[in-house]
C-alpha cells in the first residue's frame, strides 16, 4: 500500500489488510463469541489466516455461538480449535505447534451480573485462562499478545470520561477485579519475558450476533414479545455504547503495531498504562456517552412499538456513566468510530428479525 493509501487508511481508523496478512497466523481465542467472531471474520475477509478457539461453553445459548462458527468454517483460511483455556497441556501444546505471529484473547467469562452468582468460574477462565495464553506467547514467541480488558474496571471512578492514565484501584466486581489481575499479568510477563501486550479496555459493545444477555438483545426479544422489559437505575444510566465493527477496527488496528516499551517512563511518576516494557493499555469506545433511556427510544422506534418498561434501582457493581477519552488510541492508529447508535440499532434489529424469522 502507498504511504497515501496508508494514511486515508488511518485516517479512517482501519487497519490495511496487507498488514493484517503480513502480521503472520493469527490466534483469536473466543472465536465463536461476539467479539470474536467479528473479529475473526475481518481478518478472513481482509485475507489473513486464522486459527480459531472456543470451548462453546453454554453460559448463553451455543446454537447462537455454532452459527457463529458455522460462518467463519466456511472461509478456506480459518481452522477451529474446541478447547478449554484452563488446559494447561492443550493450550501448551497449541502454542508449541502453531507458529502464531499476533494472538487475540478475547476468550473470557463475560457478564458482570453472572459474576454475582458464580465468581469461582472468573477466575478460572479469565486469571488461569489468561496465564495459559502468557505462557503460551512466551514460549512460541509470539510478535504481539493482545487481551481483552473493560470499562468496568474503572470502578468506583466517577473521572469522566475515563482515562487509561488514572487509577483503577476501585473495581466493584469479581468479574472487574479478574480483568485487572490480567492487566497486572500481563506486563509482568511483558517485563520478565519481553512478551508485547496491548490490553483493550471495551466499552459496551453491541451489534448483529451479540449476546443475549446484553441489554439490546433481551429488549428486542421483550419488546418483540410484547414483554415488560427491566430498566435498571430507573433509566438514569449513560453509556459509551460502541458498534462492533469500530471495536473490530480499534482491535486490528492496535493490533498491527506491537508496543515496544516508552524510554522516558517515570518510575518516580508512573503512568499505569504505559511502561518500559513492551506493554500498554487502550479504552476502545464510541466516544459518545448516550443515555439509557434515548437507546431504548431508538430501539422503539426502530421496532415501531413501544415498550412497557419496568424500573428498578441499580443492581449491585452498575455505573450510573461511562464515556471513553480514546486519545491514545487514536493517536496510535487514526480510530474514528464511525457508527452511532441509531444506525447501529437499525443494523442488529434486522440481523435480529433474519435470524430468528421475527
Amino acid at each position: 500500500m502507498s504511504e497515501v493509501g496508508e494514511a486515508k487508511a488511518a485516517r479512517e481508523g482501519k487497519a490495511p489488510d496487507a498488514e493484517l496478512q503480513e502480521a503472520g497466523l493469527w490466534l483469536v481465542t473466543g472465536a465463536a463469541g461476539f467479539i470474536g467472531f467479528h473479529t475473526a471474520r475481518r481478518l478472513l475477509e481482509a485475507g489473513a489466516e486464522v486459527v480459531g478457539l472456543d470451548n462453546m461453553n453454554p453460559y448463553y445459548d451455543p446454537a447462537l455461538k455454532e452459527a457463529r462458527l458455522e460462518i467463519l468454517e466456511s472461509y478456506d483460511d480459518f481452522v477451529f480449535r474446541r478447547m478449554d483455556l484452563e488446559d494447561r497441556e492443550g493450550m501448551a501444546g497449541l502454542f508449541r505447534d502453531g507458529g502464531f505471529g499476533t494472538v487475540v484473547h478475547l476468550a473470557a467469562q463475560a457478564g458482570v451480573r453472572h459474576s454475582l452468582t458464580d465468581p469461582w468460574s472468573y477466575v478460572d477462565s479469565n486469571v488461569t485462562g489468561t496465564l495459559n495464553v502468557l505462557e503460551g506467547c512466551r514460549h512460541a514467541g509470539v510478535r504481539h499478545h493482545l487481551f481483552a480488558s473493560t470499562s468496568s474496571i474503572y470502578g468506583a471512578s466517577r473521572r469522566i470520561p475515563f482515562r487509561v492514565a488514572e487509577s483503577t484501584d476501585h473495581p466493584l466486581t469479581i468479574y472487574a477485579a479478574t480483568k485487572k489481575a490480567t492487566e497486572a499479568m500481563a506486563h509482568s510477563y511483558a517485563d520478565l519475558y519481553g512478551v508485547p501486550s496491548t490490553g483493550l479496555r471495551f466499552f459496551t459493545v453491541y451489534g448483529p450476533w451479540g449476546r443475549p444477555d446484553m441489554a439490546l438483545f433481551k429488549f428486542t426479544r421483550a419488546i418483540l414479545a410484547g414483554e415488560p422489559i427491566d430498566v435498571y437505575g430507573e433509566g438514569k444510566p449513560y453509556r459509551d455504547f460502541t458498534y462492533v465493527d469500530d471495536i473490530v477496527e480499534g482491535v486490528l488496528g492496535a493490533a498491527i503495531r506491537p508496543p515496544e516499551g516508552d524510554p522516558a517512563w517515570d518510575a518516580e511518576n508512573p503512568d499505569p498504562a504505559t511502561s518500559y516494557a513492551p506493554y500498554r493499555l487502550l479504552n476502545i469506545g464510541a466516544t459518545r456517552k448516550v443515555s439509557l433511556m434515548r437507546f431504548i427510544e431508538v430501539l422503539e422506534e426502530t421496532l415501531g412499538r413501544k415498550a412497557e418498561k419496568n424500573f428498578l434501582p441499580m443492581q449491585p457493581g452498575d455505573v450510573l456513566e461511562t464515556h471513553a477519552d480514546v486519545s491514545r488510541l487514536q493517536a496510535l492508529t487514526g480510530y474514528s468510530p464511525q457508527v452511532r447508535v441509531e444506525e447501529g440499532v437499525r443494523r442488529f434489529v434486522e440481523w435480529y428479525r433474519e435470524f430468528y424469522g421475527d
